[in-house]
C-alpha cells in the first residue's frame, strides 16, 4: 500500500461540507474546552498535579458510565464522579506523597467501576467506546448548554481566585506566612479541576484527557516564562488541538482522540525544539562573552 492509498484509507473529504453542520455543537464545545483546559492547565503544571488529573478522569469516567447505564445525563454523571474524586483528593491529599498514593488507589477503582457499568450497558457500542476515546457528534443542544454553564463556572471561579492561587502555587511557604488560606484555595481549585476534567472527557475521552489539560500548558511553559504570555499560549494551543482535531476527525475514519492528541503532541514537540534552540543560542552567547572577557 503506497502513501496515497494509506491516506485515502484514513481520510475521506467526500461530502465534507455536508457533514460539517453535524459537528457545529462539538466545535463550539471544543472551543470552550480549549479555553477551560488552557487556563486551568497552567495551574495544574505549577502545582505538579498531572497525576491528579488522570486520577480524577478515572472516577469521572465511572460516573459517566453509570449515567449511561441508567439512562441519565452522561455529562451530569461525569461531573458527579469528578467532583467526588476532587473532594477526596482535596480533603485527604494535603501532602504530595499522600495525594499520589490516594490517586494510585482511586485510579484502578474508578476504571474498574467504569468497565463494569459499560459491560452491563446493553445500548449502542459506540456510546461505550466514546466515553474512553471521545466522540465528535455526541454533543446535543442540552449537553452544549450544560457544558457552557460549567465552563463559565470554571472560568469565573479561576478569575476570582487567580492571584492568591498563583501566590500559593509559586511560593506556598511565603503565602502561608502571609495568611493566605492555602487549604481553602486548594479545595476550590480541586473542584474547578474536577469540572474541567468532566467537561474534557466528553470530547477526548477518559483515557486521553491529559492531552487537553496538561500538554498545551506544558508546551506554553517551554517557550515563555511570562505569566500572561504562558496563559495565552496555553489557551491557544488547547483550542487548536481540540477544534483542529474535530475538523480533521470529521474527514477521518478514526475516533477524535488520536487527532487531538497528535496535534497537541506536535505542538509540544515544536515548543521543545524552540526552547532547545534558544538554550543553544544563549549558551553560545555566554561562551562568546566569557571568551571576549578573557
Amino acid at each position: 500500500m503506497d502513501a496515497t492509498e494509506l491516506f485515502s484509507t484514513i481520510f475521506s473529504f467526500e461530502n465534507y461540507a455536508e457533514l460539517l453542520p453535524l459537528v457545529s455543537n462539538s466545535i463550539i464545545a471544543g472551543a470552550l474546552l480549549g479555553l477551560v483546559g488552557g487556563l486551568i492547565g497552567v495551574f495544574v503544571m505549577m502545582r505538579d498535579m498531572a497525576f491528579a488529573v488522570h486520577g480524577i478522569a478515572e472516577l469521572s469516567f465511572a460516573g459517566a458510565a453509570f449515567a449511561l447505564l441508567i439512562g441519565a445525563n452522561v455529562v451530569g454523571g461525569s461531573i458527579v464522579g469528578s467532583i467526588l474524586a476532587s473532594l477526596v483528593l482535596g480533603l485527604m491529599g494535603s501532602r504530595a506523597k499522600d495525594r499520589n498514593s490516594i490517586i494510585g488507589v482511586m485510579m484502578p477503582f474508578g476504571l474498574g467501576l467504569g468497565i463494569l457499568f459499560l459491560a452491563l450497558y446493553q445500548g449502542r457500542s459506540a456510546n461505550k467506546f466514546g466515553l474512553l476515546t471521545g466522540q465528535i457528534v455526541a454533543v446535543d443542544d442540552v449537553q452544549l448548554g450544560l457544558l457552557a454553564v460549567c465552563s463559565v463556572v470554571v472560568i469565573v471561579g479561576l478569575a476570582l481566585i487567580w492571584r492568591p492561587l498563583t501566590f500559593v502555587s509559586v511560593d506556598p511557604a511565603v503565602a502561608a506566612a502571609r495568611g493566605v488560606p492555602a487549604g481553602w484555595l486548594s479545595a476550590a481549585f480541586m473542584v474547578l479541576l474536577g469540572l474541567a476534567v468532566a467537561l474534557s472527557i466528553q470530547i477526548v475521552g477518559a483515557l486521553l484527557v491529559l492531552s487537553l489539560l496538561i500538554t498545551p500548558a506544558a508546551a506554553a511553559l517551554k517557550v515563555s516564562a511570562r505569566p500572561v504570555v504562558t496563559v495565552l499560549l496555553s489557551v491557544s494551543f488547547a483550542m487548536v488541538s481540540v477544534v483542529g482535531g474535530i475538523m480533521v476527525a470529521l474527514a477521518g475514519r478514526l475516533p477524535i482522540s488520536p487527532y487531538v492528541t497528535t496535534i497537541s503532541f506536535l505542538i509540544y514537540v515544536i515548543c521543545r525544539v524552540i526552547a532547545w534552540q534558544r538554550s543553544r543560542v544563549r549558551h553560545h552567547r555566554e561562551t562568546a562573552g566569557v571568551a571576549a572577557a578573557n
